[in-house]
């Protein structure tokens, strides 16, 4: 038995009776359901020959399974070679069989919905959308080259045609959004796009939301910034003061909204609209138009060594030339 199928030896988990596998991706065969010695996978079950079709709105009769794994031992998956194989594709005439989760690797389409049909990558459905990818394209979910056609694992939005990515990376997506969410990462097309993707066998599990939404796993992420990150926080009432006007409001940085400061802490007039911290604006570069208004600082500052230590820090940050142009000299007099 290959070793993808191997259970190890120190684990009890019991492997399913259609798949052969203890361990699968759940977002291809769903979870394992066990019964009166029976287990299985909930979409092996969907998939096998003839039980969903015997199936009720009471569940599948026990017996069935018995006989549909009894039958499968006498079939070997065309993918992998062993024994088991419970789906077989469903073009007539076809006798290809293989389990659920040697599917993609076999090039299948199996279609998680109405019937639970199966195809062999002879018979399966194509894209029917007249396009190509153009040279370098990219998949726009890992960004990684999807190739230079469409193909079973570079798929196409049949809406705008130009949203391409790979099979694989699409059900991620899928698996994340949910059915309610799920549409084109690129021209946002809801109906067309899902029923394409159904019918290429992408499976959308039936939910609302996003999962990594789900219990505020990331509400941190949406809250302001609210404290002054200054050198030097000139506020008696601390850093987290946040005056909606005068020398205590709170201005946050206008590139990352990661940074505040207080007007007064950073020596910004009541007229000043936006501020950039150090971070963004960047240190030893020279911005077009001065971060501070240099007349009010040394208006403000009342004392010599207040101004010395300004005039050090702008040499460090290669602003000096700014604070000339401003009609500000070293000593910190206007040059009028």
């Amino acid at each position: 038995m290959s070793a993808r199928k191997r259970k190890a030896p120190d684990s009890m988990e019991q492997a399913c009776m259609l798949c052969r596998r203890a361990e699968a991706d759940p977002d291809v065969c769903g979870r394992k359901l066990e019964k009166r010695g029976l287990c299985a996978h909930v979409f092996c079950l969907y998939f096998a020959n003839g039980i969903f079709q015997q199936g009720s709105r009471e569940g599948v009769c026990v017996e069935d399974i018995r006989r549909t794994v009894k039958r499968a031992a006498q079939k070997h998956c065309f993918v992998c070679g062993e024994s088991g194989a419970a789906i077989t594709c469903r073009e007539t005439g076809c006798d290809r069989s293989f389990h659920l989760p040697c599917a993609v690797e076999g090039g299948c389409v199996t279609q998680f919905f109405g019937l639970y049909r199966s195809f062999c990558w002879e018979h399966r459905p194509e894209q029917a959308v007249d396009a190509a990818p153009e040279e370098n394209t990219t998949c726009l979910i890992c960004l990684d080259p999807v190739g230079d056609r469409k193909s079973y694992h570079a798929m196409v939005c049949p809406a705008c045609k130009h949203a391409w990515f790979h099979r694989g990376c699409i059900q991620v997506q899928a698996s994340h959004t949910g059915f309610f969410s799920f549409c084109c990462p690129h021209c946002q097309n809801e109906y067309r796009f899902l029923m394409e993707m159904l019918n290429m066998g992408i499976r959308i599990p039936r939910r609302r939301g996003l999962s990594w939404e789900e219990d505020g796993a990331y509400e941190e992420l949406y809250e302001r910034h609210s404290r002054c990150d200054a050198r030097e926080c000139l506020c008696p009432a601390g850093r987290e003061q946040a005056d909606e006007e005068g020398p205590w409001q709170l201005l946050l940085c206008c590139s990352c909204a990661a940074e505040g400061t207080h007007r007064r802490c950073s020596y910004l007039r009541n007229s000043t609209a936006s501020w950039e911290c150090d971070s963004c604006a960047g240190l030893g570069t020279d911005l077009d138009a001065p971060t501070l208004d240099f007349a009010f600082l040394f208006s403000y500052s009342g004392c010599a060594r207040d101004t010395v230590w300004f005039l050090s820090w702008c040499r460090r940050r290669r602003i000096i030339q700014r604070s000339r142009r401003c009609g500000v000299n070293e000593k910190g007099f206007s040059d009028d």
